[in-house]
């Protein structure tokens, strides 16, 4: 386990910019809303018929959308060698990932994920973004899918739709760092190594259980919901959504931008403006399909390498518990890094902010043998 040292006076700098954002609905750049196509990143759709999920449901076809960078470069033996998965984080999806931020961050020239050294494949994972998901028409009716069925459907655009034998290096933040833990472990032989972003190797609970339960309960106990036929937006989805972005940011941080009551209800009534840029069915549904996720019992038997790295001020996967320290030490080829949080970080919300992490990301492909 590594525990890095304070030392954050370049993520100070750094975070300066992201500092001078107006509104907690800019500094988020969490979800793909009133993002456009980054048109460097050339965007397609799989589509899989007679579908089955995990649970036995079925769907006629499912589309996953999906965006890439780079070019791939074929080895030896002809397969591709230099591609990359990159997993977003539950309501987002390819474009937050494609933003000037993540591009400056961690795929420009130089950076640790060069586009022109390696192939980013970016999906949309199944309820999310374009591909398919439970606002399209279904909404309570739409197949309740999981956390597997999500791995499941990323690598058959991987192997089938895309012809990849075996990915370099899979790189997620939150829901995409869970599924990087799950493709470890599913999957042993696909990659040379995963970067999981602010997750923990154990199935959901303490306090992020606690927040989905309510946030769920907020929804559907509203009479407005209508069973998932609600025709107007209504109280108990705000409520929820408020509810995800006091956890989603630091301690440090929120105590910092809200000082007062006057701040408070700003923040407050920014996160109500920006609930209305998401569905609820779509939220209900991402969140309920965590309930699957359980890494922990077959973290010995993960081969490839693993570089974990969290947020000392990060609320959904607190470090007080020290899961990560623990966990870690089971994963034969496993290291984890704890970045510590600041008031001018941004807890669990630090994913959105690259550039106060790229260079972990660096650290961790020099690890599997590439060379800056």
């Amino acid at each position: 386990m590594i525990r890095q040292a304070s030392g954050m006076a370049g993520a100070l700098a750094a975070v300066a910019t992201v500092a001078a954002v107006s509104s907690p609905a800019q500094a988020q750049n969490a979800g793909p809303w009133g993002q456009g196509d980054n048109p460097a990143a050339p965007q397609a759709d799989a589509w899989y018929d007679n579908y089955r999920f995990r649970d036995g449901e079925t769907l006629a076809k499912v589309r996953i959308h999906y965006a890439t960078l780079g070019t791939p470069h074929r080895g030896q033996d002809g397969g591709v060698d230099n591609a990359v998965l990159v997993l977003h984080w539950t309501g987002s999806d390819s474009r937050a990932l494609l933003t000037p931020t993540y591009m400056k961050a961690l795929f420009e020239p130089g950076r640790p994920l060069d586009a022109r050294r390696y192939y980013l494949i970016f999906a949309d994972s199944i309820g999310h973004g374009r591909s398919s998901r439970p606002s399209e028409g279904l909404r309570a009716r739409f197949p309740h899918y999981t956390y597997g069925d999500m791995v499941d459907l990323q690598h058959r655009l991987v192997t089938e739709t895309l012809g990849i034998k075996r990915l370099h290096a899979i790189l997620g933040m939150s829901m995409g760092g869970m599924n990087a833990w799950q493709w470890a472990e599913t999957y042993p032989e696909a990659m040379d190594g995963v970067m999981p972003v602010v997750s923990l190797p154990i199935k959901v609970s303490g306090r992020n259980l606690i927040w989905r339960r309510l946030a769920i309960s907020y929804i559907e106990t509203d009479p407005d919901w209508q069973g998932g036929d609600y025709t107007k937006p209504f109280k108990g989805w705000t409520q929820s959504y408020q509810l995800l972005r006091m956890m989603i940011d630091g301690v440090p941080h929120m105590q910092a931008i809200a000082p007062d009551t006057t701040s408070a209800d700003t923040f407050l009534a920014d996160a109500a403006a920006q609930s209305a840029g998401a569905d609820p069915s779509d939220v209900i549904y991402s969140l309920k399909s965590s309930a699957d996720y359980d890494p922990e019992p077959g973290l010995g038997s993960i081969r490839t390498k693993l570089y974990a790295l969290n947020f000392g001020d990060d609320e959904f996967n607190p470090d007080v518990l020290q899961v990560l320290e623990t966990d870690i030490k089971r994963v034969p080829n496993g290291r984890a890094v704890v970045q510590p949080g600041t008031p001018s970080s941004f807890g669990h919300l630090t994913m959105a902010h690259p550039e106060l992490w790229a260079d972990q990301v660096a650290k961790f492909m020099h690890w599997l043998g590439d060379g800056t």
